[in-house]
């Protein structure tokens, strides 16, 4: 006989008899799928790989676990079984017997060696305090030290016995890539590097464990990079560019048109050893005349005893020992027989021999093969490489140089020999073994304390603008408990993060469901609802020349155009009171026959095929610039020029190479670079639209041109918005500072303290830690955080807009024109020609 009623969220129950009210507790559990303990196939998700000694087993980093494969007979192990922590790049021990990785178990990252059998003891030890982010552990060759490097770009070895580390090296600059690349020599007494000069190119180095020095050996003119020694420890390879000069500053744009190639050499270490490459000539062998019976039986006892010597020798093998004579060895270094190519990393085998891994731009790219790299084997005994492997994703060669392990795309492994190419299939490991017991609350708190110590190890200023790290941590702890979702995480670490007030703050990814979906396809139109029917409303153009901007209706022989009904899709009569987009479900990028005609009541009409794409945004966007370049031209009567940049990226070079170029015989330009998306530092735009005209050339016929050609001299305006920023907020940044132009529109977003290279959590989410700040002329922190304010303020009107105005263009167009007519172009005429034999 109660009244149920609900207040400020909870739920009460009232008596009119006794006029009392009851609160009714209800507790509502969920099944919360993603919170449950699981096991998980990992072959997808390896991150880190090496090989045994003999090629037995391979180990491998996936999910924050070690596991290892066998080459045949037997199965997985999972040596770690840790969800929880992270263990990361997994590295084999040369005799065999122990496996190292960096563990945070203890809070830290640390380096821990378990027996490769998974049992027994694990030792462990601590890599410093503070700690850091470490990288690349490698095995000396006699298995008593190791080598890796630091996100504090230093070179260390660790001597394992003793526990104690020793820094070799520190590079010079941070990059977005690792750089110094050590490896040992065969004998463990030398480790030998790359290491940048203060020209940013880099130059091999090796360093003596005897006595604590390292010496350079390049001479810091080209670009050298990948240095190893040869398993005979008599030479030392490495790769060395002379055109990557241009590139060095990885985040300039100027760098874009410059594809680097690096040829091959060799340094003979020793004064008296002969050149890798002495000449060699083919000569016939004399032949010898019998022995007589007495002086063959004494050679037969030579022979065995010889052999007696060797069965000796061979019972007690020494490996070699490095001598290097540095007086002169920059006159010993010799260039292979190689093509000059992309190449990216140097592993040596065998005696003799050297694998190399070589970028291949994919088609329409100019940079490296997303797919992988392709994988040449180099031998000087036959003085020639051949190639191993397409597609390569991961690399390694066992100890002794007879197997080789080689990844290729997602979950395919092979442990096949060394010595010839790559077979498909041939040692493909079974990697479906590859589970992990996963417990989803163990791995968000791992993951909630490495988002904080990437903070603490990559934010860009080591005082985290004032944050209390430890008390903020604390604080939001206690929010883990209440997670149900992977999501969930994700909204914590925006959250908690957004304390640190800065841009490019990102979080995301990680393992959560992904839902089935169906491609709807597109015809690149808009649609109204007339007759019952629905009709084309606009048709969007595209470049159907180009791969990305196929528009379905303006291919050639279909005709259709806007006015005309669409009534039916693939048979379905269509009806304006259906969901259009429904009809195209499953058809983007697939045969669609569509009904077109004049007529709602279908008469006239005919049947077109087309084929639907899966997104128009492209072709919206292409419509939006050449209808504000359109728009440009009419407002200056032909005179300005109008180039939209989307980013600072790929697409922005493009656009800008192909807008601005196309339009130098203009008196001015408008840049815009409204929502511009960022990417890289865009001095390559400015070096173009700043080009001075230096002098005029004349020609019997035609029109005199100019030095340089391809620049537009008369005055530009740059449109800014509030939807612009990172390289969208340098931009005019850098247009203001190189006094190209006023700046019209709004302020850009001010986020310009840069991302990139950041180690990824253990199910593959993310977090970001800004890491490169922008500073002025004046070395103060600029931009971030208050954007770039316009010359002129326009805002973007929607009332205009709806109008089909644009104020902020067309306020750029009348500034541009004002400053044509207060200082127009004048081009003089010829002078007169010289006239040398008057009299």
């Amino acid at each position: 006989d109660g009244i149920v009623y609900e207040q400020f969220g909870s739920i009460g129950i009232f008596d009119p008899s006794s006029g009392k009210n009851q609160k009714v507790n209800i507790t509502v559990r969920g099944d919360f799928p993603e919170v449950r303990p699981r096991y998980e196939r990992v072959a997808a998700a390896i991150s880190g790989a090496a090989i045994s000694p003999n090629g037995a087993r391979a180990v491998f980093e996936a999910r924050g676990e070690i596991l290892t494969v066998p080459a045949e007979k037997g199965n997985a192990r999972n040596l770690t079984n840790s969800s929880g922590v992270a263990e990361r790049d997994p590295a084999w021990s040369p005799d065999g017997k122990w496996i190292a990785y960096f563990s945070d178990e203890s809070g830290e990252y640390a380096l821990h060696l378990r027996d490769q059998s998974g049992m027994g003891e694990v030792k462990k030890i601590s890599l410093g305090n503070p700690s850091s982010y470490f990288y690349g552990p490698h095995f000396s060759p006699d298995s008593k030290k190791i080598l890796f490097t630091d996100k504090r770009l230093n070179v260390w070895y660790l001597d394992i016995e003793k526990g104690a580390m020793t820094k070799v090296d520190t590079n010079r600059f941070e990059n977005p890539f690792l750089f110094l690349d050590p490896a040992w020599s065969p004998d463990s007494k030398w480790i030998v590097y790359t290491k940048q000069l203060k020209n940013r190119l880099g130059a091999v180095y090796v360093y003596s464990l005897e006595t604590g020095k390292a010496t350079q050996l390049s001479d810091g003119l080209s670009d050298a990079r990948y240095a190893a020694f040869d398993a005979n420890g008599k030479y030392i390879y490495f790769t060395a560019s002379t055109d990557n000069g241009p590139t060095t500053g990885w985040l300039d744009m100027s760098g874009y048109p410059y594809s680097t190639t690096r040829s091959v050499y060799a340094i003979v270490l020793g004064k008296d050893e002969p050149s890798l490459l002495k000449p060699e000539s083919d000569e016939e062998k004399v032949k010898e005349p019998e022995k007589t019976e007495e002086k063959k039986n004494g050679a037969e006892e030579g022979d065995k005893k010889d052999q007696g010597d060797k069965k000796k020798d061979a019972a007690k093998p020494e490996g070699p020992t490095v001598k290097i004579d540095f007086e002169g060895i920059d006159q010993r270094i010799v260039d292979l027989p190689l093509a000059a190519r992309d190449y990216r990393a140097l592993v040596p085998g065998k005696t003799g021999t050297f694998f190399l891994a070589e970028a291949v731009p994919a088609s329409g790219t100019s940079n490296g093969n997303s797919q992988g790299f392709t994988l040449h084997r180099f031998g000087l005994d036959k003085r020639k490489a051949e190639k191993v492997a397409d597609n390569v994703t991961l690399f390694d060669i066992s100890a002794n140089g007879e197997k080789m392990l080689v990844g290729q795309g997602r979950g395919r492994v092979q442990i096949a020999g060394a010595a010839g190419p790559l077979k498909p299939g041939d040692g493909a490991l079974n990697l479906s073994e590859m589970t992990v017991a996963v417990d989803p609350k163990a791995e968000w708190a791992q993951m909630y304390d490495e988002a904080w110590r990437i903070q603490r190890d990559f934010f860009y200023d080591p005082k985290l603008h004032g944050l209390d790290l430890a008390a903020t941590k604390a604080k939001y702890r206690p929010f883990l408990e209440g997670l149900a979702t992977r999501a969930d995480l994700n909204y914590l670490f925006q959250e908690m993060l957004g304390n640190m007030t800065v841009g490019h703050h990102n979080s995301g990814g990680g393992d959560s469901p992904q839902p089935s979906t169906v491609n709807v396809g597109l015809l690149g139109a808009d649609y109204s609802v007339e007759n019952g029917r629905y009709r084309f409303k606009k048709i969007f153009n595209g470049e159907n020349w180009n791969p990305g901007l196929n528009a379905p209706l303006t291919q050639p022989g279909l005709n259709v155009k806007a006015g005309e009904y669409l009534l039916a899709v693939n048979g379905r009569d269509l009806k304006g009171t259906d969901n259009v987009f429904s009809f195209f479900e499953g058809t983007a990028g697939r045969q669609t026959v569509i009904k077109v005609g004049a007529n709602p009541d279908g008469s006239g009409s005919r049947e077109v095929t087309v084929v639907p794409i899966g997104n128009d945004g492209g072709l919206r966007r292409l419509d939006w610039i050449e209808g504000n370049r359109r728009k440009v031209a009419e407002l200056s009567g032909g005179k300005l020029g109008y180039v939209y940049l989307p980013n600072t990226g790929g697409a922005g070079y493009t656009n800008f190479n192909r807008y601005y170029f196309a339009q130098i015989d203009k008196e001015g330009a408008i840049i815009d670079e409204r929502f511009n998306g960022g990417g890289s530092a865009a001095d390559y735009m400015i070096d173009a639209m700043k080009r001075p005209l230096m002098n005029y050339w004349s020609t019997r016929e035609g029109d005199n041109f100019t030095t340089p050609v391809a620049s537009i001299y008369g005055p530009k305006t740059l449109i800014i918005n509030e939807y612009a920023g990172s390289g969208g907020d340098l931009l005019p940044w850098l247009f203001r500072e190189a006094k190209v132009g006023p700046l019209v529109g709004m302020r850009t977003w001010g986020g310009l303290v840069g991302i990139y290279a950041y180690p990824a959590l253990i199910d593959g989410g993310s977090v970001t830690a800004p890491r490169v700040a922008f500073r002025n002329l004046q070395g103060e922190l600029d931009v971030e955080n208050k954007g770039v304010a316009p010359d002129i303020e326009v805002n973007l009107d929607p009332k205009l807009w709806r109008q089909g105005r644009d104020p902020q263009l067309e306020k750029a167009v009348e500034v541009t024109m004002e400053a044509i007519r207060k200082n127009p172009q004048k081009t003089p005429a010829n002078g007169p020609f010289p006239n040398y034999h008057s009299h």
